[in-house]
């Protein structure tokens, strides 16, 4: 086989044992083109089950094999009874920090699924768990070497990594949890024409094009001068119109689904939809599959959320709710109007709100807690003199920089903040995310681009469970409040009359009238004087400003003196009651 022939064909096959690969030949025309290569195979099978890191494998010098490994037999998917609330979570990164020997695997993960079902979670979403490369340092593994292939050292048996997964699956099942993927059919690890050499550079070369033809490539997006379009910003595209690569992502999807995956978020999707016909199919493959499919509507070149996105069966994570929310939460003026869209479902983006995935945080950014106490990133520790991470945070760190010596009133607000965010978040219209750890202020120490740091920057801190038990109660009891609301109908007001649009506004107050529930969200550092704007009696079942309060209580207690508001009962349009500075305040109707 030839590198510029666009085949397969027959390959020289090596083989080792169980393991394969093939070696190719160049040719004259295919060796004069910009993204040809200057050595002679190996490749392995860009559809392999399996991969093996041999002895001598090195990032630019690969040493790469496929194992001949089955399959797993089909399992089933099982949806959630419950409300969808996203976790988030990293497999290695959940348990590395465990004293266990299984720690940083899918058995380890296993043991954790009590933990997240009681803390109100019905979907796990999983970053990357493709076959990506050991060497390459990318701790978060949005660098697949294949696409079908379950990444072995997540797995306490590597030869059974897709059969531990497939387990993993049914456990979630068993506890009432969907298992998602974040998949990652935009590029490969193969980088650009400098990068290694794993299979598809080399399988879908075509030689020099005559004048005035275009460059071709089976599996890559190529520019007018022929060399490798970078749209993902990894030195590659993938190309979704080539049959070839439908094929791969089909293939894989198909896998995945067979070990029982309940959804997928597909990684810079909007690379995918480079072909919407194709974005469409795999819309009309998951509707036939049973299986929840996620959109992250952009890249480095385009942003399709909402109805640019081409498949409206898809969900999408909601880019404009995290930044509005984070804008909002920090205090920032004009944010009024954009919030209240938010809160609604962005019913400017989406017809049914339960296609937005809403979050203020995710893998890439700072965490919930970073977002609070830090103001700029802190990134050294990446290798890139501070410049890679985006600058565009959007977070306070309520008066002091980083965890050093942290002034307690800056603490005491902190916490308050973690809670306004939680209120935020959950009791919006839409699909929660939030990020693994976050309901007890995980920190990675202000990195807000930790893709290479396998370490404890990364890793949950159990220890900061201990710290912060109280705010994960606080999260589960608002999660639980949630499952019981109606989202069909929202008002919204302002203090005392309509909504303050004004540009120095920082507060608003909504009702879900089906559920019985007023929430008043205060940005400013001043106190407000509210006036419920519907009718009946209220009580006041949440007050972010008190420090020990668990969310949602059934009552609260009388002040000393009987003559605060906020102890007894409100009475709609009439009685008055004060919200505190950055707060939020949360009321439950009850009979008069």
């Amino acid at each position: 086989m030839r590198w510029g022939t666009p085949s397969y064909g027959e390959p020289v096959e090596e083989l080792d044992g169980p393991h394969s690969r093939w070696w190719l030949q160049t040719s004259s025309g295919s060796a004069s083109s910009p993204h040809s290569l200057d050595r002679v195979g190996p490749v392995i099978d860009p559809d392999a089950t399996a991969v093996w890191f041999g002895p001598d494998h090195e990032r630019h010098r690969p040493d790469l094999w496929v194992l001949d490994q089955p399959w797993p037999a089909p399992r089933p998917q099982r949806w959630s009874s419950r409300p969808l609330v996203v976790y988030e979570a990293h497999v290695r990164g959940m348990t590395r920090a465990l004293d266990r020997p299984d720690r940083g695997t899918f058995s380890a993960l296993v043991d954790e699924l009590p933990r997240l079902a009681d803390l109100g979670v019905s979907v796990v979403e999983l970053l990357p768990v493709h076959q990506f490369d050991p060497a390459e340092r990318n701790y978060w593994g949005y660098m697949p070497v294949v696409f079908g292939a379950v990444h072995q050292q997540y797995a306490t048996d590597p030869s059974r990594a897709a059969d531990e997964l497939a387990d993993l699956i049914s456990a979630a099942h068993e506890h009432d949890i969907e298992i998602w993927l974040d998949v990652v059919f935009n590029h490969t690890s193969e980088e650009d024409e400098l990068g290694p050499l794993h299979h598809l550079r080399a399988l879908g070369a075509h030689p020099t094009p005559a004048p005035g033809e275009p460059w071709r490539h089976d599996f890559y997006v190529l520019d007018d001068q022929g060399r490798l379009a970078n749209e993902a910003g990894t030195g590659n595209t993938i190309d979704t119109h080539q049959p070839r690569v439908q094929q791969l992502i089909m293939t894989a999807l198909d896998r995945f689904a067979d070990l029982g995956v309940d959804g997928f978020r597909f990684d810079l999707a909007t690379i995918v939809s480079r072909n919407a016909d194709f974005a469409r199919a795999i819309g009309d493959w998951g509707e036939a599959r049973g299986v929840r499919l996620v959109a992250e509507a952009w890249d480095i070149v385009r942003y399709h959320v909402g109805q640019a996105w081409p498949d409206q069966r898809w969900m999408q994570w909601n880019g404009p709710f995290r930044d509005d929310v984070r804008s909002f939460l920090r205090g920032e003026p004009g944010m009024v109007w954009a919030v209240m869209r938010r809160i609604a479902g962005s019913p400017d983006l989406f017809d049914d709100a339960d296609r937005s995935v809403n979050f203020i945080t995710a893998h890439d950014g700072f965490t919930m807690y970073d977002l609070v106490a830090y103001d700029r990133k802190h990134n050294a520790t990446n290798g890139h003199d501070g410049a890679d991470g985006t600058d565009d945070n959007r977070s306070w760190n309520c008066g002091h920089e980083g965890d050093d010596d942290v002034p307690g009133d800056v603490m005491q607000l902190r916490r308050r903040q973690l809670r306004n965010a939680a209120c935020l978040l959950l009791l919006s219209a839409g699909v929660p995310m939030f990020v693994a750890g976050d309901e007890f202020a995980r920190t990675q120490q202000g990195n807000n681009n930790a893709y290479n740091q396998d370490n404890e920057i990364s890793w949950i801190n159990w220890n900061r469970r201990e710290e912060w038990v109280d705010h994960e109660e606080f999260v589960a009891d608002l999660i639980r409040f949630r499952s019981e609301l109606d989202f069909t109908a929202i008002e919204f007001h302002g203090t005392t009359g309509e909504p303050d649009l004004a540009h120095h506004s920082r507060s608003i107050a909504w009702h879900l009238p089906e559920s019985g529930v007023y929430v008043v969200a205060n940005a400013w550092w001043g106190t407000l004087d509210v006036v419920v704007q519907a009718e009946g009696t209220w009580r006041i079942a949440l007050d972010t400003t008190d420090p020990g309060a668990r969310a949602l209580a059934d009552e609260v207690p009388t002040a000393p003196d009987g003559s605060s508001t906020k102890a007894g009962r409100i009475e709609g349009r009439v009685t008055s009651f004060e919200v505190g500075p950055r707060s939020v305040v949360v009321l439950a109707s009850v009979e008069p």
